[in-house]
């Protein structure tokens, strides 16, 4: 735990200790639902504190955490519309916006964290974040959003027949709602910040997510239950707008694009201490870890919603392209 603490604490110093202090010329206003000192927040800041420096404080971002410019399905409306100029979000609210991002929010895509990060970091990422720009964004980077996992306050989940009958609250997205369908369940598409309150009073039974945001938004407290099935792997990821970006000058676009590429391994490193951290409080706060589960049968549940959303000749290559990366 000590070493934990030490390594966030000496990135976050790092991310506050890079700010120029100078007068901006420009400030771009950045969104995330996350709280303050979640990963995804403090690895915009850097990229804030490296944007200021390099434009010689030109260039600033100002971060709005804990929802406070909307929750996520609004704000991605507000960025297209040039409202909001940077946006941290999950892939899976743009999965009915951009077809191409379905891919990588599919169950069990992925084969685990690194080869995540490898097809991200590959062509495969940068066809996808290509994509945005035919919908008034411009994809700028992946962050990771862990693996997400079942959780909910009725009964431990240790095989697929529990699942049948439970209310799950998913992100706004068909490829989550089919997801837990084919498990079973009753998938309730539903914003972040009403999933606490709706377990609570009993509209849903839980939800799925990592562990730092079972953690951090306190679900924990009223879904003592926790499954390690891990289906899904979904990146997040910053975007632009458009509009925005169209009002720099070509110099600035590209300090903006390598700012945000350069803030992803600072992303990860807290990523990884912030999940390890999570995990220990979640533990120690007694919840149920079921970690030793079956994951086959999930997967061979998945088979109709490949076959659902796998429709095209070009999601189908992606898929092709995914599985090849090693």
């Amino acid at each position: 735990m000590n070493i934990i603490k030490t390594t966030t604490a000496a990135l976050l110093a790092s991310v506050a200790l890079t700010s120029t202090g100078y007068a901006c010329e420009i400030t771009l206003r950045s969104s995330d639902t996350h709280p303050d000192g979640y990963p995804t927040v403090a690895a915009v800041q850097h990229m804030g504190s490296l944007l200021e420096e390099r434009s010689g404080g030109r260039l600033c971002v100002e971060v709005f955490h804990s929802a406070q410019l909307g929750e996520e399905k609004d704000t991605i409306e507000q960025t297209q519309l040039g409202v909001i100029d940077l946006n941290r979000v999950s892939l899976g609210p743009f999965n009915n916006i951009i077809e191409e991002t379905k891919v990588f929010s599919l169950p069990y895509i992925f084969r685990g964290t690194d080869h995540m990060h490898n097809v991200v970091d590959g062509a495969v990422g940068d066809q996808i974040l290509s994509e945005f720009e035919n919908h008034n964004l411009v994809g700028l980077a992946y962050f990771d959003g862990g693996s997400r996992s079942f959780y909910n306050s009725q009964k431990p989940i240790t095989s697929i027949d529990d699942i049948k009958g439970l209310k799950f609250r998913v992100m706004q997205s068909d490829v989550f709602v089919d997801m837990v369908d084919a498990l079973g369940g009753n998938a309730t598409p539903l914003p972040y910040g009403e999933v606490y309150s709706s377990i609570q009073t009993g509209v849903i039974d839980g939800a799925e997510n990592n562990w730092p945001s079972f953690e951090s938004s306190g679900h924990f407290e009223v879904a003592g239950h926790y499954t390690l099935d891990q289906h899904l792997i979904v990146p997040e990821i910053l975007v632009m707008s458009k509009a925005s970006w169209g009002k720099l000058s070509a110099d600035d676009q590209a300090l903006v694009r390598q700012a945000a590429k350069d803030s992803v391994p600072v992303m990860r490193d807290l990523w990884a201490a912030r999940e390890a951290a999570s995990e220990e409080k979640v533990r120690a706060a007694g919840v149920e870890i079921i970690d030793d589960i079956d994951k086959q049968p999930f997967m061979d549940a998945m088979v109709p919603v490949y076959e659902k959303h796998v429709t095209s000749e070009k999601l189908k290559s992606l898929v092709e392209a995914i599985r090849a990366v090693e």
